[in-house]
């Protein structure tokens, strides 16, 4: 099967394979660059971006902005002709305040999670910033859209449907996760492509849509294209890449995991959430938790610094710089497959050539 040519809002990549957002810290300019230039779309996360700041922890938000557009500057510079965008939580209480920097600064698109994005067009009205939310049903997806065409007259210029084995927080109940009841990735594509193929009908419009998680080879590709879709979406594998920012005991947390490694959590943000059970986890979840020592106020109408398990920010934070007992490392279902450190050209040659196994089936 082709590879088929993808138009997002009239962004033509030359390979349709977007790489997913990963915060903190783990997808910025480095790596979303190097997906550019391969023919990706790259993607920086705008998750508390700015902790490298020095004044991150006295103003976080401004750290952040002044982090948003230091790092789209730069991934431009070393992509000039790629395709760069940024991906926000859309529970994010300065979720406004970082969507509209974003935008100011020329992101190409905006990809939204986390949660309903239903602002997500009035952020964006009057410029040239595509938006892509994420669902991982297509009641999420007819929500969505529903509303976006209501209120904003505004369709998206493409749909991420994040299916159970994708890493970081996900769009599916706990017990199911845990029971196994949930959809899988190929039952949601499948019900959001007939949806999306009616409502393109319905209003003269083309909608890609990009399949997310668990994708690792050419083979899950094509099985994606299939059935329906138009490309993927995919994180882990460029986490073990030289060209991702993470810390080196970032990557190596993924090279030593199992796939009996592989948790399902509940979030501080009241998420389900993957993550590799490091021993920062144990300690949060079956020892008793981590008392916050700072709280940043990301996301103060849902996490209670008083009662939560832990920090959610400084978790991933010392996740991304590989300390304290290993931190927050979000995950995806099929880390265990990852074994060694390759590039990013290598990982976009696996899920877009076919090899000599694939081409004998």
């Amino acid at each position: 099967m082709n590879l088929p040519e993808v138009s997002i809002g009239g962004l033509c990549p030359k390979l349709p394979v977007i790489q997913g957002g990963m915060g903190i810290g783990i997808s910025l300019s480095g790596l979303a660059s190097a997906v550019a230039n391969a023919g990706g779309i790259g993607i920086i996360s705008g998750v508390q971006i700015g902790f490298r700041e020095p004044d991150f922890e006295k103003d976080p938000v401004s750290a952040n902005i002044r982090a948003i557009g230091k790092e789209l500057r730069r991934a431009r510079e070393l992509a000039p002709n790629g395709i760069i965008g940024m991906n926000f939580m859309s529970i994010d209480s300065h979720y406004t305040e970082y969507v509209t920097e974003a935008v100011k600064q020329g992101a190409d698109l905006i990809i939204s999670g986390a949660g309903l994005p239903l602002t997500l067009p009035e952020l964006t009205v009057g410029s040239q910033t595509r938006i892509v939310p994420i669902v991982s049903s297509a009641r999420a997806c007819r929500l969505i859209l529903t509303k976006w065409l209501r209120k904003h007259n505004r369709f998206p210029d493409a749909v991420v449907v994040e299916g159970p084995l994708a890493g970081g927080h996900l769009g599916f109940k706990l017990d199911d996760l845990y029971n196994g009841t949930n959809q899988t990735l190929e039952q949601a594509l499948a019900d959001v492509v007939a949806y999306i193929r009616k409502f393109e009908q319905e209003h003269n419009v083309s909608i890609p849509i990009f399949a997310a998680g668990g994708i690792m080879d050419y083979t899950d590709v094509q099985r994606m294209l299939e059935i329906g879709a138009s490309g993927v979406q995919v994180g882990s594998s460029f986490v073990t890449t030289k060209e991702c920012d993470a810390s080196d005991r970032f990557k190596q947390t993924y090279l030593d995991a199992r796939p009996e490694d592989v948790r399902i959590i509940k979030s501080p943000t009241g998420f389900a959430a993957r993550a590799v059970n490091t021993k920062f986890v144990q300690q949060a979840y079956d020892h008793g938790g981590i008392p916050v020592q700072h709280c940043f106020r990301c996301m103060p109408e849902i996490c209670n610094a008083a009662t939560t398990p832990y920090c959610l920010s400084q978790a991933l934070f010392d996740a991304a710089r590989g300390e304290n007992m290993g931190g927050l490392v979000f995950c995806g279902g099929r880390v265990g497959e990852l074994h060694e450190i390759v590039t990013v050209q290598q990982v976009m040659d696996r899920l877009t050539k076919p090899t000599t196994k694939t081409l004998s089936k």
